[in-house]
Order: C-alpha cells, then sequence, then structure tokens
C-alpha cells in the first residue's frame, strides 16, 4: 500500500518548496527593488533639478544683473529722463559706454536693446553693428513690455523666439530679457531694456540633468511655452500636452507624480525657478522601462537560476526515490519483525550514509534492550534482597536503644547516677541522629542535641571543659538542616581541645534579623594556621575533602555541602581565628529555603 507513496510525496514537496519560496521571492525581490529604485531615482533626480535650478537662476541673476547696473550710471538715467538732449555729447558717449558694457559682459548676448517710453526712440546695439540711436521705434505696449512692467519683479523673460541679422542666412534662437526701468521713487516707466542672448548656456545647463534617449528633460515658462526639451522632434501642429497644464496650475514649486499620457508610463519630477529669476519649470519624465531596467534584469536572472534550481530539484527528487527509499524499505521490514515480537533479528548494514547509521543504531538499539530485559529481572531480585536486609537493619537501632536504657535503669538501681545521666545522653544523641525521617528541624532540636553532646563530654572531662549557649528564643523555631552543629563542635575535641593550656572553653549563640539566621561558635583552643585555614577554604569551595586519608575537614565539608544543597549561594559558612587563639565558625543561613529544596530528593 505504500508503494510509490514516498516518492510521490517527495515530488510533490519538493517542487512546492521549491517553486512557492522561490516565486515568492522573485515577486517580493522585484517589487521591493522597483520601490527602491524608483525612490532612489526620485531622490537623485530631485536632487539633480535642484542644483540645475540653482545654476540656471545662477546665470539668469547674472543677465539680470546687468540690466539693474544701469540704475548705478547717473549720466545714463538722466539721458533717458530727457532724450532730448541729444546734442550733449558726454551724455551720449555715456550711454554707448553703457549699452557696450552690457553687450559684451556675456559672450550669449547677441543684442542690446532700450526703447524709451515717452519718446519715440530706440537705442540698439549688437556684436556686428555700433550702438544706434533710431526713432523707428515698434509699439511700445508691446505684450513682453507690458508682462515686464506688471512682474514684481519688473523683469519677464520672453521664450526661444527667432532673429535674423541682415549678415545671418537663416535666423538664429534667442531668449529675450525684458526688464521696465523705473523712474524711483515713482513708479512711472522710463524705458525698457531688452537683453536677446542666446539659449546656449541653458542648453549646457540642461544636458547635464538628464541622460539623452533613456530620459525626457522640459523647462517650460509660466505660460506653459516650452523653453527647453530634450526630444529635438518637432511638436508643431499638434496639442499641448496635458502634463504641461498639470505642471503650471500645481500650487507646489516642487514635487514627483506618477504620469501616464500616451506613449509615456513613468514619473514626473518638477521644481520651479524663482519668480524673480523668470519662474520657469524644470521638468524631468523618467519611463517605467527606463526606472526598472535593473529590475528586469534581476528578475530575468532569478527566473533563469529558478529554471536550473527547479531542474535540480527534479533530478534530486528522482534520485532520492529510488537511492533512498530502497533501504528505509529494507529498514521497515526489519521493524515489523521486532513489532511480531523478534528481537533476534540481525542483518547487514545497509549504506554508509545517514540511513544505514540509523540501521546501525537500530542493531544497537535491539541489543540494549535485550540487554535492559535482563537488568530488569536482575534488579527485581536485587531489590527484594535489600528489603530484606532493610527490614533486618530497623532491628538494631531498637535493640541498642533497649540495651541502654536497661543500662540506666540498672544505674539508677546500683545508685551510680553519673552512669544513668551519660547513658541517657548518648541515648538521647543516638536517637536523634539515627532518625532517618527528619531532614529539617526546629533550631531547639538541633541545640538540645548538642547540649546533649557537650554534657557527654562534661561527664568525660569534668571541670575541664565549660559551654554556655546564648539564644533567640524567637530563632529556636526556625527550621534548620539536621546536624550541622554537632560535627562543628566535635572538632574542637579532635583537634583543639587536647593541646589545650588552660580550662576548654565553647560558646555558641543564634541570633536572627528580618532574613537571616546567624549560628556562631567559639571556643579557645589552637586554632588553626593561616595556611591551613586558606587551604580549608579552598576544599569547601573546590568540592574536595581531605588529602590522602585526612579527615580534618570532613564534618566541616559535610556541613558546607548541605548547606548549598538547601540554601544554594544564599548560605554562607566561614572560619576565623582569634588573636587570642581559638577558632570562630559563623553560619549564616536565609530564613527560607530557596526553591524548597529537601535533601531527601537528593538521595541516591
Amino acid at each position: 500500500m505504500f508503494k510509490g507513496s514516498i516518492r510521490n510525496k517527495l515530488i510533490v514537496l519538493l517542487l512546492i518548496a521549491t517553486i512557492v519560496p522561490f516565486g515568492a521571492s522573485i515577486v517580493i525581490t522585484y517589487y521591493h527593488t522597483t520601490e527602491s529604485l524608483k525612490n532612489q531615482a526620485v531622490k537623485e533626480n530631485s536632487n539633480l533639478l535642484y542644483q540645475g535650478k540653482v545654476n540656471l537662476e545662477s546665470y539668469i541673476n547674472e543677465l539680470n544683473g546687468l540690466t539693474l547696473s544701469l540704475y548705478n550710471n547717473p549720466g545714463f538715467i538722466n539721458f533717458i529722463r530727457d532724450p532730448q538732449k541729444e546734442n550733449n555729447y558726454q551724455a551720449v558717449d555715456t550711454t554707448r559706454n553703457v549699452i557696450s558694457t552690457i553687450l559684451y559682459a556675456e559672450e550669449n548676448i547677441k543684442r542690446v536693446n532700450i526703447a524709451i517710453a515717452k519718446e519715440d526712440r530706440l537705442i540698439s546695439a549688437s556684436k556686428r553693428s555700433t550702438v544706434i540711436f533710431s526713432k523707428k521705434l515698434r509699439n511700445i505696449n508691446q505684450e513682453y513690455y507690458v508682462k515686464a512692467k506688471e512682474s514684481p519683479s519688473n523683469m519677464y523673460l520672453e521664450p526661444i523666439h527667432k532673429i535674423k541679422e541682415p549678415e545671418d542666412k537663416k535666423p538664429k534662437n534667442v531668449i529675450t530679457l525684458h526688464r521696465s526701468l523705473i523712474n524711483i521713487p515713482s513708479d512711472d516707466v522710463l524705458a525698457y531694456i531688452s537683453l536677446e542672448f542666446s539659449p546656449d548656456q541653458i542648453n549646457n545647463i540642461s544636458r547635464n540633468l538628464y541622460t539623452n534617449g533613456n530620459e525626457e528633460f522640459y523647462i517650460v515658462s509660466p505660460e506653459g511655452e516650452l523653453i527647453y526639451r530634450s526630444n529635438e522632434e518637432s511638436e508643431e501642429g499638434t496639442n499641448k500636452p496635458k502634463w504641461i497644464d498639470w505642471v503650471i496650475k500645481t500650487d507646489k514649486e516642487n514635487g514627483t507624480v506618477e504620469w501616464k499620457e500616451g506613449s509615456f508610463n513613468g514619473v514626473m519630477i518638477y521644481d520651479q525657478v524663482s519668480q524673480n529669476s523668470g519662474g520657469w519649470y524644470l521638468v524631468k519624465r523618467v519611463p517605467y522601462t527606463t526606472l526598472y531596467e535593473s529590475a528586469f534584469s534581476v528578475a530575468k536572472i532569478n527566473i533563469m537560476f529558478g529554471a536550473i534550481g527547479l531542474l535540480l530539484v527534479i533530478l534530486a527528487t528522482l534520485f532520492i526515490s529510488f537511492k533512498i527509499t530502497f533501504p528505509i524499505k529494507v529498514l521497515l521490514q526489519y521493524i515489523e519483525q521486532v513489532e511480531k515480537g523478534n528481537l533476534k533479528v540481525r542483518f547487514k548494514s545497509i549504506g554508509n550514509d545517514e540511513i544505514g547509521y540509523l540501521g546501525d543504531r537500530f542493531k544497537q538499539m535491539i541489543d540494549k534492550i535485550n540487554d535492559l530485559i535482563n537488568r530488569e529481572y536482575k534488579l527485581q531480585l536485587e531489590n527484594k534482597t535489600n528489603q530484606l536486609k532493610v527490614l533486618q537493619s530497623q532491628v538494631n537501632p531498637h535493640f541498642l536503644y533497649n540495651a541502654l536504657q536497661s543500662i540506666g535503669t540498672a544505674a539508677l538501681k546500683n545508685q551510680v547516677p553519673q552512669i544513668y545521666s551519660s547513658v541517657t545522653h548518648l541515648s538521647k544523641i543516638m536517637r536523634y541522629s539515627m532518625n532517618m525521617e527528619e531532614d529539617m528541624v526546629p533550631l531547639l532540636k538541633e541545640i538540645e542535641h548538642t547540649k546533649a553532646y557537650l554534657l557527654l563530654q562534661k561527664e568525660r572531662f569534668g571541670d575541664q571543659l565549660q559551654f554556655s549557649f546564648k539564644l533567640d528564643e524567637e530563632a529556636m523555631k526556625i527550621q534548620v538542616p539536621k546536624m550541622i552543629l554537632q560535627p562543628i563542635v566535635e572538632n574542637y575535641f579532635k583537634h583543639g581541645f587536647d593541646a589545650r593550656e588552660k580550662t576548654g572553653e565553647i560558646k555558641i549563640a543564634c541570633r536572627q534579623d528580618e532574613f537571616f539566621l546567624d549560628i556562631i561558635v567559639e571556643d579557645n583552643g589552637t586554632g588553626v594556621s593561616e595556611t591551613r585555614l586558606d587551604e580549608i577554604q579552598r576544599n569547601l569551595i573546590n568540592d574536595q575533602i581531605g588529602q590522602k586519608g585526612e579527615e580534618t575537614n570532613i564534618g566541616l565539608k559535610n556541613v558546607y555541602v548541605r548547606l548549598k544543597l538547601y540554601y544554594g549561594d544564599r548560605a554562607y559558612l566561614q572560619l576565623r581565628n582569634f588573636e587570642q587563639g581559638g577558632l570562630l565558625v559563623s553560619i549564616k543561613l536565609p530564613k527560607r529555603m530557596e526553591g524548597g529544596k529537601d535533601e531527601s530528593d537528593n538521595r541516591g
């Protein structure tokens, strides 16, 4: 029933796993790239148009400054105020010099005309003729004069038009800057000065603002007339494009808009020159085919690699189907035998790859299962034996307690109270230490056990031993780990008591604060050398107990390990020598255990 199923599933799964992510990646990458390219192109072209606008304004302001320089010549101003003083040769020479200066101030200026408003007079000069004073004045109310007069800046740029000098074979394109000269401080117009200049400089500025053949660039006057266009094909006889009217009517000086009109479909970026510089619009149109050309290339490359990858996936799927699924089927046959209860299956390695490794691990697993089954039977037998030993071991402490009680009773009958007292203390000590049901006890029980141990030692040493307790009654209720005091006190009798020079003394104090319980054990023994003290501290931290069979710090180590087991890093055990001799052991415990740990949870 499984014949061909894995193969078909692998083919479908791998095809889906390849086509869907890769196709989604191509689409997402394409749209992300196109959007990124568009934003980048808009930003770069906006900066480019702004730089072109600055250059264009600078050039027009330079020409405009030549017309404004006339106000700095009083002789010329007086002459145009009263041109009848033609016999004033000094004024005439001044006027010639002023016009010639303006004419040759910029190489693109072709002609300078000054039309005196109140007189039928025209003063003109070109680079091919001298300054001419003429009475054949054209209509002073020409449209461009009116626009210059009505302009806030008293200046108007006439779009490209043609002029023809007598020596020229064909007309030339020029742009004319018209300025009305005002009789300051009144508003009367004295004259109109017109600078006819070739658009070469404007063309040079414009050519740096677009890529020929891929982008379109236009300079449009506020009236909608084309000053410059990158497309040299004539548009005469055609209707004005809608985008020109849209740019003129927009209330923004610059911006970007997606535009589709005729054969153009792309992004249009525009910026406007200041009104004082003519108010022209710089418009750049970038078609999507140019904008997304690199994105198209990336998409084609992705599709090509996708087709190659798809072919490789199909071949890999077929290989997997025929080469890898076969050993899997073999392994399934052995698994079916195991399911039927045959745990003694043996088979040769089915390969050196992952499937072969899986087969080897399967064989190891079967062997381990067989071994675990055998061990389980043995453990059950051993557990029964151990349970019997535990029952037997429970008899010994009860027998010992009864024996001690009998000895104490005999001591009382024979009037030997000292023996009775010693046996009683020993019984308490053994009963407390052998009770394995308690891991945590009130501090009071731990103190009583330690006191019983000291009383037993007192029976032994008599007046040679003195001990005292300074206890906080409230602290007696706090739960502490069992058997943490007696091993510390016992160390005193092992290592410090015999070498004393005076009566042995040991003091135990317990006090508490809001969060911690402090237990302090002091003695007047010989203390511990600083070297040995450092060694003990290191052994505690490094989990080392003794060196070469020594037992000098086994008791302390056991206490330290149990404190860390219960309280973690919040518990402290520190040793310190007294200057006058003796040792101080300080235990600091939090009132609450860390996470409620219990030593019984860690028993083997």
